[in-house]
């Protein structure tokens, strides 16, 4: 039986990848971080528990001395690494811890890698925020980087460290160059699912005759390539059987900006007109903004099989407002 570790594995794609991963017939380590207030039958990863094959360990990849005791006990032949701080806006008011998680986190578990387990096959989940402001559009693995962030700066260097450690050691190390991954399993603090969540309260309001409470937002304006993000994880697990370790950019090779997303969401809730339940607050507005981010998968979807085009724009976004709705116990809103 395939032993698989992921980091992260409490997150949208973390918990999606555990599932899939548990589908194909591994034993799966989901490391999550020790935290008091986590409640495994709460969270995402609730319906992976009852499988015997499935086994939930506490690690932070902030702390090289606990990475090394988890992948001695374990000896993973894989290693999906999704732990990051992942918040972009956040990475600003918090770059140093953005730094320790999102930067040197990778690279603790390359060399706990490299030190203990050098035949674990490693995938890094990168970002498009690596392209940041593109010189071209869209974006392939040979586009130059060029990050906005923080956060972007910090997964630049998970990704050239993937790169390093592959030229220098010869480990099967990869990245996954994934552009915005979305589900109702997206968390609260990013603009989709702030959306999404804002649209069904508005609707519950709506109808129960109350005054609606306005959507805050920055920059409309921005364009992100967003794509599913359960076709995304499913993809990632054929980079590591593949004969020879390589990057791949995932994304839908579509754009739409937030307003259209905002459009979309009502949309699908059924509101009109929209106009006054959306506010701007220049506290949301980034420093250094990324205007226009777009994958070509090009490479993934002859190598790898994938298909960017499973779920289209309007219905994953009509899937998150009816899945933050609180009538609809479709049990995903977890914390």
């Amino acid at each position: 039986m395939k032993r698989s570790l992921v980091t992260g594995a409490s997150g949208q794609a973390g918990s999606y990848l555990c599932e899939h991963l548990l589908s194909l017939g591994h034993e799966v380590f989901a490391m999550v971080r020790r935290n008091t207030s986590f409640i495994p039958e709460k969270s995402f990863l609730a319906d992976c528990l009852p499988n015997k094959n499935f086994h939930l360990c506490k690690g932070d990849v902030t702390d090289p001395y606990s990475l090394a005791r988890l992948f001695e006990e374990i000896h993973p032949q894989y290693c999906y690494h999704a732990a990051a701080q992942s918040d972009v806006g956040e990475s600003w008011r918090y770059p140093i811890t953005t730094v320790d998680a999102t930067a040197k986190g990778a690279l603790h578990v390359l060399e706990v890698i490299r030190t203990l387990v050098p035949s674990c096959k490693f995938l890094n989940f990168s970002s498009s925020e690596i392209f940041g402001m593109a010189k071209e559009v869209p974006q392939n693995e040979q586009t130059p980087f060029y990050p906005r962030s923080p956060y972007g700066v910090s997964k630049l260097f998970s990704h050239w460290m993937t790169v390093n450690y592959r030229e220098s050691y010869d480990l099967f190390a990869c990245n996954a160059i994934l552009f915005n991954m979305e589900s109702p399993r997206r968390g609260p603090n990013f603009v989709t699912q702030k959306i999404a969540q804002g649209v069904a309260r508005i609707a519950t309001q709506l109808e129960l005759g109350e005054e609606p409470t306005p959507i805050m937002l920055g920059n409309l304006d921005a364009k992100r390539d967003w794509n599913d993000a359960r076709r995304s994880v499913c993809t990632v697990v054929k980079m590591l059987e593949q004969n020879e370790p390589q990057d791949y950019v995932i994304g839908s090779g579509s754009t739409h900006s937030v307003l259209e997303f905002v459009q979309a969401a009502f949309k699908a809730a059924e509101i009109s007109p929209w106009g006054n339940y959306i506010k701007i607050d220049p506290q949301f507005k980034r420093p250094a903004e990324v205007p226009l981010l777009c994958a070509d998968p090009t490479k993934a979807v002859q190598e790898l099989g994938y298909d960017p085009s499973a779920k289209n724009f309007e219905a994953l976004v009509s899937e998150m407002v009816h899945a933050a709705m609180p009538k609809e116990d479709c049990g995903l809103l977890r914390s």
